[in-house]
């Protein structure tokens, strides 16, 4: 994963996307869709219909930097269509990619006695 300015917010737009969409199709759906400006720095990602596969569009400074990544087993965790967009932590952002659930992750240990 690329390492993110602080400060960077990361936007999930609810729902699905046509993955077929590029660079400017995207940054016009950010911009319309989610009300946010695509040149801000923040990163945007968009699921396709069947949830394998995401894509990040991201403006670095120089120019728009456009990520893709396709699971080859299990989908990505996604919000619902009605609930427009999400915030992500860049931790959350993590484990989305990775292909675990982000809302609720599960601890592999619980502290039971301090000392």
């Amino acid at each position: 994963m690329i390492g993110l300015p602080a400060g960077t917010r990361i936007w999930l737009a609810a729902g699905t996307t046509d993955m077929r969409k590029g660079f400017d199709s995207l940054a016009v759906q950010a911009q319309t869709v989610l009300g946010k400006d695509p040149f801000s720095g923040h990163v945007f990602c968009f699921r396709g219909r069947r949830g394998d596969l995401v894509k990040l569009l991201w403006w670095d400074g120089d120019g728009l930097c456009l990520f893709a990544k396709r699971l080859e087993r299990g989908r990505f965790i996604w919000p619902r269509a009605e609930q427009g967009v999400a915030v992500l932590t860049p931790a959350q952002l993590s484990m989305l990619l990775e292909g675990i659930d982000w809302r609720r992750p599960v601890r592999t240990a619980q502290p039971v006695l301090a000392g």
